[in-house]
């Protein structure tokens, strides 16, 4: 072999996984295939199909690319001195958003009268979620402010509802919000900024958000103290609300947070003065359904770059896929990613049918497991790539930095947990709604009856320890210690139940064996002997 021969050979690419793109999202992943038809949403089909298209398509890859390397700019004033709080933003940032709009992944339940539109939509939302999750956060704070104007503005709504909901990048508008405050972060109720009346309905704010998301938002919704208390206010982008610096984030780096100065802007109000949270929990509500199917994005993009890695890499004389201990690990990363889907989608429907009870109660239990276990699951899935992976241009890093976000918009681990308890205190009607959802799959899986029976047993001393007469609020207030470890067996009892129910054998198997009664360990690819490994990896991404 001559010195050229050798030169040529050591430049030669070898033994790495082909690219991913194009790639079809939605025919590719059989778990959110199957539940959208179990769903409700099999009429969106057509869409769901398009969108797991472009997501999956080489141009989008690269504009999330692009977007991520030049992230947004804060431009307070023009070139002659003039306020204009404008954001540079990448062209690609605009097309994925436009992507996004144009597929009414921030309307579609608004817009159409057939059931299942919250399913369909939540399927769009995380093929969407494969490209970019950045540009999820408009799209959700747009699509949530819907029925906090129907609920507590309704002559806001007849104004701006059309325009919100209009599936036209150039002439919609989108909406964001305006909460927290540096000195109270999740207390809201801490806030600082002043409303004051000044007639027709109106009100001028004064004061400072340590948070408020995507400045180029057309309109927000503002909390603030009136004389009455905490309130909430519909306020439109304007002379008199000053962008003072974005957030220099450890993800969604695409996307531009802000801190906001208000110097008078005027504000409409929504629901009563001093209802602030009142008026703004049908958003919240809404928008932690997001954050649940964001992080079920995560997990399956997550899932789907380690099973495809591993099938195109070899190391000690084998491939990675076919590796006992990597099999191992790749099965719990699509374990977790069917039982993230599965959940997050019946959540979804929740939103379409008449079921408020279990809609509000099962939302916060999910939300808090299924954006908990979303950054460790980034961890592994990163680590299954190795040195490959830590690297920008696989996307790994990008995943990484992106999944704890969910965790903390919208109320962190804590507030959740500590929401649940708040629920079962004053909201009796939101658990018995939960167990008999899960309770659909007793008698299949004596693993999941025990589980149940215990879960039972734990919340049955809730509401006895204190002792008879007692006031149960308290005894919950006491119960904050062990507050997470309560929501888990909730979270996991739901999965397990959907699994037994829906999902292929192998992968309700494999749930009950590691999630259910102490059968798994404490990190992933610690899955029990004798669960089908090759039945779970292949349901990540077909061979």
């Amino acid at each position: 072999m001559t010195l050229l021969d050798d030169h040529v050979q050591t430049r030669e690419v070898l033994n790495q996984a082909a690219p991913l793109e194009p790639i079809d999202h939605f025919t590719q992943w059989p778990a959110l295939t199957e539940a959208i038809a179990r769903e409700g949403g099999a009429w969106g089909e057509d869409r769901l199909r398009d969108a797991g298209a472009l997501a999956g398509s080489p141009e989008a890859r690269e504009h999330s690319r692009r977007a991520e390397r030049h992230e947004p700019q804060l431009v307070p004033y023009d070139r002659y001195g003039n306020r204009v709080d404008a954001v540079d933003l990448d062209p690609s940032w605009h097309w994925m958003l436009r992507a996004s709009i144009e597929r009414e992944v921030h309307s579609l339940p608004w817009r159409e009268t057939r059931s299942g539109g919250h399913v369909v939509r939540g399927g769009l939302l995380m093929l969407m979620g494969q490209m970019n999750s950045g540009v999820l956060c408009p799209i959700s704070m747009t699509y949530a402010v819907v029925p906090a104007l129907r609920g507590g503005a309704p002559e806001i709504a007849a104004e701006w509802e059309e325009r919100l909901t209009r599936p036209d990048y150039d002439g919609g508008a989108i909406a964001g919000m305006a909460m927290t405050e540096r000195q109270g972060g999740s207390d809201v109720r801490a806030n600082t900024t002043r409303a004051v009346p000044v007639g027709g309905g109106e009100y001028e704010l004064h004061g400072h958000k340590w948070f408020c998301s995507y400045p180029p938002c057309d309109v927000f919704l503002v909390l603030a103290q009136a004389e009455a208390g905490l309130s909430c206010f519909f306020v439109e982008r304007g002379p008199g609300m000053e962008f003072q610096r974005l957030k220099d984030k450890l993800g969604t780096r695409s996307l531009p947070s802000s801190e906001v100065e208000f110097r008078g802007i005027r504000g409409r109000l929504v629901g009563e003065e001093g209802r602030g949270v009142k008026a703004i929990i049908e958003m919240v509500g809404h928008t932690r359904l997001d954050c649940l199917l964001g992080s079920t994005a995560g997990i399956r993009r997550g899932a789907l770059e380690a099973v495809h890695h591993a099938r195109g890499r070899s190391a000690f004389g084998a491939r990675l896929v076919d590796q006992p201990a990597m099999r191992n690990v790749l099965a719990d990363l699509a374990l977790e990613s069917e039982a993230s889907t599965v959940a997050a989608l019946r959540m979804a429907r929740s939103y379409d049918a008449d079921e408020p009870a279990f809609r509000r109660f099962g939302t916060a239990v999910m939300k808090y497991w299924i954006c908990k276990r979303a950054a460790a699951h980034a961890a592994e899935a990163l680590e299954c790539l190795g040195g490959n992976g830590y690297v920008e241009d696989s996307g790994l890093p990008l995943l990484y930095r992106d999944a704890p976000l969910p965790g903390i918009w919208e109320g962190s681990g804590n507030v959740m947990a500590l929401d649940v308890l708040r629920a079962l205190a004053k909201e009796p009607e939101g658990l018995p709604a939960f167990l008999a959802e899960c309770d659909l799959a007793a008698g299949a899986d004596a693993r999941l009856d025990a589980h149940l029976a215990g879960l039972r047993a734990d919340l049955g001393g809730l509401a006895t320890a204190a002792g008879p007469g007692a006031d149960v609020r308290e005894h919950l207030a006491a119960a904050q210690f062990g507050a997470r470890s309560l929501v888990e067996d909730l979270a996991v009892a739901l999965q397990g139940s959907l699994l037994v129910r829906h999902a292929e054998p192998a992968v309700a198997d494999a749930f009950c064996a590691a999630r259910l009664g102490g059968g798994g360990g404490r990190v992933y690819g610690t899955l029990p002997r004798g669960v089908d490994a090759g039945a779970l990896i292949d349901r990540a991404l077909p061979a």
